[in-house]
């Protein structure tokens, strides 16, 4: 999202945020912002429309706490993770641009997220990117790298998807966090281009990933070919262009927090 965009966003929200920013106007908030500073002011300003919105982090419904709270901190493992890998000299120069801007990401979404919740947010957990000495060479190979960054990124999108329904009472920070969402998905398809893969998951093993069987995990269930009670492999079954691998990339499946925490806890200290 631009940061034209983005105020529009923010004001459909909260149509008053621009008379409390000592009245500056929308071209000269515009105009002023520039991409370095778009990362320090957008999420202190979405926090303040959301807080309009909904009141107080204690205010906010307990389920709505604990989805952000479990949203901040996969948001701490994977911006941790782009963060101590940040300028390291095992990622290709050509990749390099693109694994900054996402650990940028992740750190507006850290950002937004302790701004919202305020003093209920959980604080930053110690991370073991070994995984319990699973992982031997994470920041000295590119190849261990990317496809941990790949493996997070795919768990992350399930994730928030897994979530969504739990933000029904709350629809503005549900938007939100479907923005989120789709831009995981973006880093994910991206991380997947860099690694030589297809763009979306097919099936449900990591080999289908091009990654080792240790993460089949968090593939778990990305083989249904069932969409809204209709085996689409079935149905489908009399057009030869279309396999059953095809109907399972074409649909991503939803990960519980219960599985999701399982699939971290390795990377927790």
């Amino acid at each position: 999202m631009n940061l034209q965009n983005l105020l529009s966003e923010i004001e459909k929200v909260d149509g008053e945020i621009f008379d409390r920013l000592a009245h500056v106007s929308r071209r000269g908030l515009f105009s002023s912002l520039t991409k370095k500073t778009i990362a320090v002011a957008a999420p202190a300003i979405m926090a303040s429309a959301l807080t309009k919105a909904y009141g107080q982090s204690s205010t906010l419904p307990s389920n709505v706490v604990d989805v952000l709270n479990f949203a901040l901190t996969l948001e701490y493992l994977e911006f941790e993770f782009y963060d101590i890998g940040h300028n390291l000299s095992m990622i290709p120069s050509s990749y390099a641009a693109a694994f900054e801007l996402i650990r940028e990401h992740e750190q507006v979404h850290v950002r937004l997220l302790r701004s919202v919740l305020g003093s209920s947010a959980v604080a930053k957990p110690k991370f073991d990117f070994s995984a319990k000495g699973t992982f031997t060479d994470t920041f000295t190979n590119f190849a261990t790298f990317s496809a941990i960054a790949q493996t997070l990124e795919d768990t992350g999108v399930r994730a928030y998807k897994g979530q969504a329904p739990n933000l029904m009472n709350a629809p503005a920070i549900l938007q939100v966090a479907l923005q989120i969402h789709s831009t995981e998905a973006a880093h994910a398809a991206n991380v997947r281009y860099m690694r030589g893969q297809k763009g979306w998951i097919t099936g449900g093993t990591a080999a289908m990933q091009g990654l080792p069987s240790v993460v089949d995990g968090n593939y778990k269930g990305e083989d249904n070919v069932t969409q809204a009670g209709v085996n689409l492999a079935t149905a489908l079954a009399g057009d030869t262009r279309i396999t059953s691998d095809m109907v399972t990339q074409a649909f991503d499946e939803p990960l519980s927090k219960a599985d999701v925490l399982v699939l971290v806890t390795p990377f927790l200290a």
